[in-house]
């Protein structure tokens, strides 16, 4: 192994916590090769020489947000969302009542798409919350791919996917060749650029937290360290909502399970 290509390693695990073992090669090498040809280098190797050579530019940057996993799509694992609809939501209206306000947070949030689902089912929730001030804030430390998201726009495979054909009538608009986001969807998502790897200083508090399939990349001490992080922003009854194959369990967290719900957790 190239010292060059250790130093890159290092730099995508101190910048986003994604832990690139050798068995992560591959993904060195698919992801970063668009970035060399558009760069005009002749190899990989170039890629991790001209980065090497200077972490804080551009480059360093381009190929950090290469490395993190973009794959997302509308009502993603569906279980997520059937529990916010008929348990989490319920007991939220319940005690946020007297500041009639939710404030949510979609963290790691890719092109968008599970930030506007969170959006589409509380509109369809709204009799819940009349009046009510709602806020999802979506974060992400690529700012391309939050261009693409505060766009809203999707090709018709990424508009079905996910979405039921009523879903995808009601909340978006036929635009050419392509699906926009409803206006009064977007208008409850505040899309902004952050690292989980930063903190949480000036985030605020939320009522709840969709961290999904994000802490399964890092390495142990991390996962604890960003944990705590997403502790300290939680309101004392809210939730945390993590991907299928993600839990807290071992980690001497400041959370755990909620009872009887899937991939779900309280603070202790």
């Amino acid at each position: 192994m190239s010292a060059d290509v250790e130093f890159f390693r290092r730099l995508v695990l101190e910048r986003s916590g994604l832990s690139l073992g050798v068995d992560k090669d591959y993904l060195l090498h698919s992801r970063l090769t668009p970035l060399m040809r558009e760069e005009g280098l002749a190899t990989i190797d170039d890629v991790f020489s001209r980065i090497r050579a200077d972490p804080r530019g551009l480059l360093a940057q381009r190929g950090v947000d290469a490395m993190a996993t973009h794959e997302s799509f509308f009502f993603r694992d569906t279980t997520p969302f059937d529990q916010l609809r008929d348990v989490l939501l319920p007991a939220l209206v319940a005690r946020c009542a007297a500041t009639r306000s939710l404030r949510i947070w979609s963290a790691a949030c890719s092109s968008g798409q599970e930030p506007y689902s969170i959006a589409m089912l509380l509109l369809e929730e709204r009799r819940l919350m009349p009046d009510w001030k709602i806020e999802i804030v979506a974060t992400d430390m690529s700012e391309p791919i939050l261009t693409r998201a505060r766009r809203g726009r999707y090709s018709d495979f990424e508009a079905a996917r996910g979405l039921s054909e009523a879903r995808r009538t009601r909340w978006m608009r036929r635009e050419g060749s392509e699906w926009t986001v409803a206006p009064e969807v977007r208008a409850l998502v505040d899309f902004r650029a952050h690292n989980l790897m930063d903190g949480t200083a000036g985030m605020g508090r939320f009522d709840l937290i969709f961290c999904r399939n994000v802490l399964i990349y890092f390495e142990q001490s991390q996962k604890r360290w960003a944990l705590q992080r997403l502790a300290e922003v939680l309101a004392p009854e809210g939730a945390l909502v993590m991907g299928s194959a993600e839990t807290v369990v071992g980690l001497d967290s400041a959370f755990v399970p909620a009872m009887g719900l899937r991939g779900v957790f309280v603070q202790r």
